[in-house]
């Protein structure tokens, strides 16, 4: 697609958001025929508004492997914008995602408000994610007022959603798994062993499901 007919499509279609439907495209092939689960944020609560929601929203999918599969929308160029067709990145050049044990989707919207804190502090304090960086937290769980081991977050590449080349550039899928305290530390004294930690899981986790009732360290 050139830019003239990136232009026509923007006037024909006046709520024509290429940078959402590239997303809902991977992820529609990942789960075909399955309606996800949308959670939309406060249209005048976001950032753009004056608000501090970064994300304008989130999908839920039903692995058939069981655990549910969260993808974020805002960090990537979602609507159109003359400026950024052609780009090399769009926006951040990634949207993220995590992939939970939960039963319900009830059990998993603390989620949701961790993944809007980490968009909003990438937009405000201009600092991105890269697969294999670590996330520390203040050494208690992830999930706010829930006893859990799981106290930090890794970075790493979604082990099924593929990255690929939009009208605004490059999009990523970069997933969230929750790591013990024990292994921040390890990966603190030496981040070379974030790639181990990641074989490691993947021995008996092969999709890097966030278990919050994990105790045994990998590392």
């Amino acid at each position: 697609m050139d830019k003239q007919e990136y232009k026509r499509l923007a006037a024909e279609q006046e709520d024509w958001a290429p940078g959402w439907d590239a997303i809902d495209a991977v992820f529609e092939n990942l789960y075909p025929n399955q309606e996800p689960s949308h959670f939309g944020t406060d249209l005048h609560a976001r950032a753009i508004f004056g608000g501090d929601q970064y994300l304008d929203g989130y999908s839920i999918y039903e692995s058939s492997h069981g655990y549910k599969h969260i993808v974020t929308y805002g960090m990537t160029e979602l609507y159109t914008d003359t400026e950024a067709f052609g780009g090399e990145w769009s926006k951040w050049g990634y949207e993220m995602t995590m992939k939970l044990n939960e039963d319900t989707l009830d059990d998993c919207m603390w989620s949701l408000d961790m993944l809007s804190n980490l968009a909003r502090y990438t937009f405000t304090q201009q600092r991105f994610f890269e697969p294999l960086q670590y996330i520390a937290g203040n050494g208690t769980s992830i999930h706010i007022g829930v006893e859990s081991d799981i106290t930090a977050l890794l970075v790493v590449q979604d082990t099924e959603a593929v990255g690929m080349d939009t009208v605004h550039g490059r999009v990523d899928f970069l997933q969230l798994v929750g790591i013990t305290e024990k292994e921040l530390e390890v990966l603190k004294e030496d981040h070379a062993r974030a790639a181990e930690l990641v074989a490691k899981m993947k021995r008996d986790n092969p999709h890097l499901v966030t278990n919050m009732k994990r105790k045994h360290s990998y590392l």
